[in-house]
Order: structure tokens, then sequence, then C-alpha cells
């Protein structure tokens, strides 16, 4: 384990993995899968939200975001007024500039993830390594 990084993180030579979500923090709020992971390409983390909160409303100016719903049943509400439910497995994308806040509508705590970022996709750069059987690999088996 490197200087900075929370016990349970195991690090590897090029990866990070936390087997739980409970070792990235606890209780509700911000777990900072960037920091914790050392991500660099792009913003990430997780939010805990107890049932019945709202977060405030928020925008960027420059990094598009996606969400993914783990757990919990959420609405996410655009600036417009028009507001999205989102169960778990659910995703929602939004520009930077749009406001966006999200409701837990449920009495359970709602999990999702949020990743941040600008500049476009890479491309799809994913290759075999020599030897590996094709038919058991994710890589080009669905668009990308």
């Amino acid at each position: 384990m490197s200087e900075g990084t929370p016990e349970g993180v195991v690090t590897g030579d090029g990866y990070a993995v936390a087997a739980d979500l409970d070792v990235l923090g606890d209780g509700w709020g911000f777990r900072k899968v960037r920091r914790d992971l050392g991500v660099e390409a792009f913003g990430v983390n997780v939010v805990v939200m107890p049932g019945g909160y709202s977060s405030g409303f928020h925008f960027h100016d420059e990094q598009e975001e996606l969400y993914f719903l783990h757990s919990g049943t959420v609405e996410i509400e655009f600036g417009d007024g028009t507001r999205h439910r989102l169960e778990p497995g659910g995703t929602a994308r939004v520009d930077p500039q749009v406001h966006r806040r999200i409701h837990n509508v449920g009495d359970a705590d709602a999990v999702y993830l949020c990743v941040g970022g600008k500049d476009g996709y890479v491309g799809r750069d994913g290759r075999l390594p020599e030897g590996e059987d094709p038919s058991k690999s994710p890589i080009g088996r669905s668009g990308g």
C-alpha cells in the first residue's frame, strides 16, 4: 500500500482495487474513488445519499458527467424543471453547463457513481494479449 492509500485498497503494478465501497469511507456523502484508487484520466466518485435527501443544484464549466445508480431510487432534476427517475442500473449523461440535482425519493440510502471528464472518447484501443482466447474476452463483443 502506498502512502495516502486507504487501508483496504490493494495496489499493484498499474492497478488499485477496493473490494468493498466501505473501504473508501463510511456514512453518507462522497467516496473519493479518483483519489483513493489513483485514477488520473477522469473524475469519479461514489455518493451515498440518505433516504428523502435532495442535493443542491450544481453545474460545471467543462466537465460532462455520467451518473450510474447502483442502489436505491433517485430522481435527477434538471434546470428546465424536468425530473427523471432512475432505478438500480439506471444512467444519465449531463452536459457541463446543465444545472442538475439529485433527489433520493426512497426511504433507503441511494448509492450512485458519478464519472466526469472532457475532451472525448479515446476510441476502441483494447487488445488481447498474445495467446488469449478471443471467445472468452469482452473486447469486441459489443459496440463501444
